[in-house]
C-alpha cells in the first residue's frame, strides 16, 4: 500500500528555532522529486508557513488553522473554508471581553486573509504582534474595532495570556458552544509563559481536513501516516493508519500514537519518512 504522509510543523517537523532545517528540506525535496505524497497540517496560517517552508516542493495543498483552511501553497487560494457562524463569534467575543480579554480575530473577507486586533493587553500579545509585523505578514493592518471582522468569514479567535484565566474561559466557551466549536489551549514553544487559547469551527480539525484531501486527490486507498506533538494533533493520530509522535510530544499524544520516533530537533520526521519510503 502506498503512503500519504502529513506532518505537523512546530515541535514536529520544524527544529528548535521554528525553522525547517536544511537537512529536512533536502531529504524531503529528494523524496518529493521521486513521487513522495506529502503535505503539512498546522495551526499556523499559510502566510506564516511560507517563509519557513521556502524551497520545499510540496505537491499537495496545505492544511492551515488546524483545518479551517485547505490552501494552495503556491497561490494562497483557499480550496476549503470552515468559518464559524457569526452569532457564535459574537457570543464568544462578548464572553472574552467579560473576562477583560481582547482576541486576535483571523478571517477571510472573500478576497484576502485578515487579522483584526485592538489593544495589546500583555507581553505575550505584544510579542506575537511584533513578530508578525517584523515578518511583514500581509494579514495585519492597523488596530481597529473588532466588530469589523464579524461581517467576514472568521476562522480563528486567538487569546494570549496567563494559563488559569484562559483555562477558565475555555471551559465557559465549551459549555456554551461545544456543539459548534473546537478549542485548544497550549504553550507557546517560542515564548514560554504566555499560552494561547484558540477557537475554531467544529469542522476545522486536522483529521477532517486530511480526509477531505484524500478524497479530493484520489488518495483514499493510500495508507495515512501522520506526525504530531501537541493536543491538536491527537485527532489526526487516532484517525490515521499510523499516527506517529515525536519524542518531545506531550504524554497524551504519545499514548495516542502507534509508536514514537526521535526528537524534533534531530530531524526525526524527515529521517523516518525517508526510511519508510525506501522500504516501500
Amino acid at each position: 500500500m502506498k503512503s500519504f504522509y502529513v506532518s505537523d510543523l512546530d515541535g514536529t517537523l520544524l527544529d528548535g528555532s521554528g525553522q525547517l532545517s536544511s537537512q529536512s528540506l533536502n531529504i524531503l525535496n529528494e523524496l518529493l522529486h521521486d513521487g513522495l505524497v506529502f503535505t503539512v497540517a498546522s495551526a499556523r496560517s499559510v502566510s506564516s508557513m511560507r517563509p519557513i517552508l521556502h524551497g520545499l516542493s510540496l505537491n499537495l495543498p496545505v492544511i492551515e488553522f488546524n483545518g479551517a483552511f485547505i490552501t494552495d501553497f503556491t497561490t494562497g487560494e483557499h480550496l476549503s473554508v470552515n468559518a464559524m457562524p457569526r452569532e457564535v463569534v459574537e457570543s464568544i467575543c462578548a464572553r472574552m471581553r467579560l473576562h477583560g480579554a481582547e482576541p486576535f480575530i483571523s478571517s477571510f473577507d472573500g478576497v484576502r486573509d485578515r487579522v483584526h486586533y485592538n489593544e495589546m493587553r500583555n507581553l505575550g500579545m505584544q510579542n506575537y504582534l511584533a513578530q508578525r509585523l517584523a515578518q511583514r505578514d500581509p494579514r495585519f493592518g492597523c488596530p481597529a474595532k473588532l466588530e469589523k471582522a464579524f461581517a467576514e468569514q472568521v476562522v480563528c479567535l486567538t487569546l494570549i495570556g496567563e494559563y488559569a484565566p484562559l483555562a477558565a474561559l475555555q471551559s465557559e466557551i465549551e459549555a456554551l458552544h461545544a456543539d459548534a466549536v473546537e478549542t485548544h489551549l497550549f504553550d507557546d514553544l517560542y515564548f514560554p509563559g504566555w499560552p494561547w487559547l484558540t477557537v475554531h469551527d467544529r469542522r476545522a480539525t486536522k483529521d477532517q481536513a486530511i480526509h477531505r484531501l484524500a478524497v479530493d486527490y484520489g488518495l483514499e486507498s493510500h495508507e495515512r501516516v501522520v506526525f504530531g506533538d501537541q493536543l491538536n494533533d491527537v485527532g489526526m493520530l487516532k484517525a490515521a493508519h499510523r499516527g506517529i509522535a515525536v519524542a518531545n510530544a506531550v504524554d497524551l499524544v504519545k499514548r495516542s500514537a502507534s509508536h514514537v520516533i526521535g526528537h524534533h530537533t534531530e530531524h526525526a520526521v524527515a529521517h523516518f519518512i525517508r526510511e519508510d519510503w525506501l522500504r516501500q
